[in-house]
């Protein structure tokens, strides 16, 4: 090899070596698996230090109303409810926590992250995330009529045929029936009438109305256990849970009669919420690691865990309801947050749980029981802090 030669494949081989560090310095970070998730100061994050100091304040001073003890919280909260019961695991819960990561990094945290606690509706979500595994593997289309898959007699009848995937996850399906022994009318009823009035309602066209109601959210969860034939829990552990490094401590639950049979083996059916009880009970720091694999359009350090084609349709406002998508809340209809981009969606849950998400700003805010009424404050304070540097 000649002098010239020579020169020529070091200078190529200084090129690479500085190009592959280029490369590596702007790679997005992912916490790995435990309780190594790198922090940086909030200055180095973009963010004025002492509006991040009152931030955290804030989070600690509006603590949630409800009591520790979950039982009488679910119990009074839904006192309207006839028959309302907890027929599911409940557990008392801890105080204020939550964390704010920007880029992958901690930017901020306070209270017990570690702590296990029941995150309610927040569950709803994470039942979205599994239903959207089943899209993408093409287990399920979302126009398909559920009872094509769901064989009994839950989707008997000429208005319950009629509902597909799509009507059961933006909660426009309008399912008529009882369910694991709740029925659906029972379920956050009109402030009006009785009993005899709420069962004997007209029904709405499926896809034309939005209702919250969680006894047709455990419909779906059943259906979608019938479709991947397993436990839900180790769905989501599996293909989720384990590849974003969350801990072993999280547990979902069903109800104390939610079970059944599917291939000669006895499941359980999860519940999608916790006002009966259930639901999925989870620390912080893995709530944070879930929010951020939808901050990074499901990629797990180079690996795509739930499409990106299924986040865009989980966050899209529903023509029933723009506030909501698949189980995810948008401000893209009523909802609006001064001083936040409308294009953040986030999930929620009873006593003050929330995982907001901003995909645009690489950015993920996790809080556990904050007073509901100051969750939109809470936020655009997040963004002030953003735009004082």
């Amino acid at each position: 090899m000649t002098f010239i030669q020579k020169s020529i494949s070091v200078l190529l081989f200084t090129f690479m070596l500085f190009v592959g560090s280029s490369l590596s310095a702007q790679q997005p970070y992912f916490p790995p698996a435990g309780d190594e998730w790198q922090e940086r100061s909030p200055g180095a994050l973009g963010f004025n230090a002492a509006a991040m100091d009152s931030v955290v304040n804030f989070a600690l001073e509006n603590e949630n109303s409800v009591e520790r003890d979950l039982r009488i919280a679910i119990l009074r909260a839904f006192s309207r409810e006839p028959y309302h019961e907890l027929v599911g695991p409940t557990r008392e819960r801890g105080g204020p926590a939550g964390m704010i990561i920007k880029n992958g990094y901690v930017a901020a945290s306070w209270g017990d992250l570690n702590r296990v606690d029941m995150t309610f509706s927040v569950t709803k979500s994470y039942l979205s995330t599994v239903a959207g595994m089943a899209w993408d593997r093409k287990l399920i289309e979302l126009n398909d009529p559920v009872k094509q898959f769901v064989w009994d007699r839950t989707f008997d009848g000429e208005h319950n045929s009629k509902i597909t995937w799509h009507h059961l996850l933006n909660q426009s399906s309008d399912w008529s029936g009882t369910h694991f022994g709740l029925e659906d009318w029972g379920d956050r009823p009109p402030r009006q009438g009785g009993i005899d009035d709420w069962r004997m309602r007209e029904f709405r066209e499926p896809g034309t109305h939005y209702e919250y109601n969680d006894v047709r959210v455990n419909v779906l969860a059943y259906s979608l256990l019938q479709v991947f034939r397993e436990p839900l829990p180790q769905v989501l552990k599996r293909e989720i849970m384990e590849p974003i490094g969350a801990s072993t401590t999280w547990r979902w639950f069903g109800y104390d009669d939610s079970w059944t049979m599917i291939d000669g083996l006895k499941m359980q059916s999860v519940s999608g919420g916790g006002h009966h009880g259930g639901g999925l009970f989870i620390n912080t720091t893995d709530q944070a690691r879930f929010g951020l694999l939808f901050a990074r359009r499901g990629n797990w350090d180079g690996e795509q865990l739930i499409s990106s084609e299924w986040i865009d349709r989980a966050k899209a406002p529903s023509v029933p309801n723009p506030s909501y998508g698949y189980m995810w809340w948008t401000l893209k209809g009523e909802t609006q947050w001064e001083g936040v981009p409308d294009h953040v969606y986030y999930a929620a849950g009873f006593g003050g749980n929330y995982i907001v998400i901003d995909e645009e700003s690489d950015l993920v805010i996790v809080t556990r029981w904050l007073d509901g009424s100051v969750l939109s404050e809470f936020v655009k304070s997040i963004y002030e802090a953003l735009d004082q540097t």
